[in-house]
């Protein structure tokens, strides 16, 4: 359930509904409750293969770019204006690292 709420709080909420979820045969990705929820939504969920790993690396490359936007933010003091004035805090990144 953990799982399932970070789905719907973090991904639905912020980006809708996706149309095709690309994975590994994790077992948190194809029990029931989630091929139930992928047919709720409409969701297609497409598995990667076990004799491609480029697939798994280019999932990793994405996950090291957004891991690596807010400490960019951060580093180069690129500023982020809000009402009270000029921070540095990273969290304050991460719409724009949402929408990367």
């Amino acid at each position: 359930m953990d799982t399932a709420l970070l789905f719907w709080n973090n991904i639905i909420s912020t980006c809708g509904v996706l149309k095709i979820i690309i994975s590994d045969r994790d077992p948190k990705f194809t029990s029931e409750f989630w091929t139930n929820l992928y047919d709720i939504l409409g969701t297609r969920h497409a598995f990667s293969t076990a004799y491609h790993p480029q697939t798994d690396g280019l999932a990793e490359s994405i996950i090291q770019t957004m891991e690596d936007i807010p400490r960019r933010f951060c580093a180069y003091g690129i500023e982020y204006k809000d009402q009270e004035g000029y921070t540095h805090d990273w969290v304050t990144h991460l719409p724009e690292v949402q929408l990367a």
